[in-house]
């Protein structure tokens, strides 16, 4: 579920890294939200993330 409808901003993936400088995968998930959101004037549930909420691409019903 962690991918934004407007952006496809979806998950990282990457290293955690100990002091020993041991390597283990780590998964950084998108801060993703179920929101109302209006489209063409009918209110649509969609999952948004908190940037494109912040930045006023969607507009919420």
């Amino acid at each position: 579920m962690a991918k934004c409808d407007i952006c496809e901003k979806g998950v990282h993936f990457g290293n955690n890294v100990s002091h020993s400088h041991r390597r283990s995968n780590k998964i950084w998930k998108s801060n993703v939200k179920s929101v109302k959101v209006k489209v063409n004037g009918a209110t649509k549930t969609m999952h948004v993330c908190t940037s494109c909420l912040k930045s006023g691409l969607v507009e919420r019903a």
